[in-house]
């Protein structure tokens, strides 16, 4: 008797062992190929090559200049679903947190009065993703993009009394929305089996209202209308939530 519980101690010590094994050996699959979702933040930079601004200000406000408009910092957050080796659907928004703040901005309005420009940006849609590229640890993929664009242009009066802030502040704001069509593409380093680290690149077409909107007595009106190209680029940092 006592030979016989010897004997299958060691086999269930030896099918143990084995399946340990199975578990820590890195698996063969792409982990981003089975179905889950994406929590997937965005950081980079939004530029805007046609976009008014002045002479001082051109390039915008980023370590670098860019082009002859604006550009400036951009963060954004995409949620999607991957249901598939090759595809992905979801939703995201992007957001210009800190605009660039034009003190010599003269178009429109009491020129002669001194104030301080600047302008957000702030876009909320759908967007699609192809992934023609796909191994254990890198993916690449392209991409569209579709929804609705809203820019809000703020004129600060410098020369203003100061007053307590319970009576208003010195501030006009004339706001535009519209909608967006983009292309996008992008790559992921898989760094983990729920991080992963990335770029995209994307390039929209904004359709802004012909005529602009205006947000007080003085004229001070919105600065952009009719179409615009805007270019973002940014790094990406993802959490993916098997189902």
């Amino acid at each position: 008797m006592r030979p016989l519980l010897q004997a299958a101690l060691l086999v269930a010590a030896l099918v143990a062992t084995s399946a340990l094994a199975r578990a820590d050996a890195p698996s063969a699959e792409n982990v981003l190929t089975r179905p889950h979702t994406v929590a997937e933040f965005e950081a980079g930079a939004i530029v805007l090559p046609t976009a008014p601004i002045s002479a001082a200000q051109q390039g915008g406000n980023l370590p670098i200049t860019i082009g002859k408009g604006d550009a400036t910092v951009m963060t954004g957050l995409h949620l999607l679903f991957r249901g598939g080796p090759e595809w992905a659907i979801g939703a995201g928004a992007l957001f210009a947190p800190h605009p660039t703040s034009d003190t010599g901005y003269g178009l429109g309005g009491a020129t002669n009065l001194p104030r301080t420009h600047s302008r957000s940006y702030l876009y909320i849609g759908g967007e699609g993703r192809y992934f023609p590229l796909h191994t254990r640890y890198f993916d690449a993929w392209l991409g569209v993009t579709a929804g609705g664009i809203i820019i809000a242009d703020r004129f600060y009066n410098n020369a203003a009394t100061p007053v307590p802030s319970i009576l208003g502040a010195p501030e006009a704001t004339a706001s535009s929305e519209g909608y967006a069509l983009g292309l996008e593409v992008g790559g992921n380093w898989i760094v983990t089996e729920h991080f992963v680290v990335g770029l995209t690149l994307r390039a929209d077409q904004w359709f802004l209202p012909a005529t602009p909107t205006c947000g007080d007595a003085l004229g001070d009106c919105a600065t952009m209308t009719g179409r615009v190209g805007a270019f973002e680029g940014g790094l990406t940092l993802a959490y993916r939530l098997t189902l």
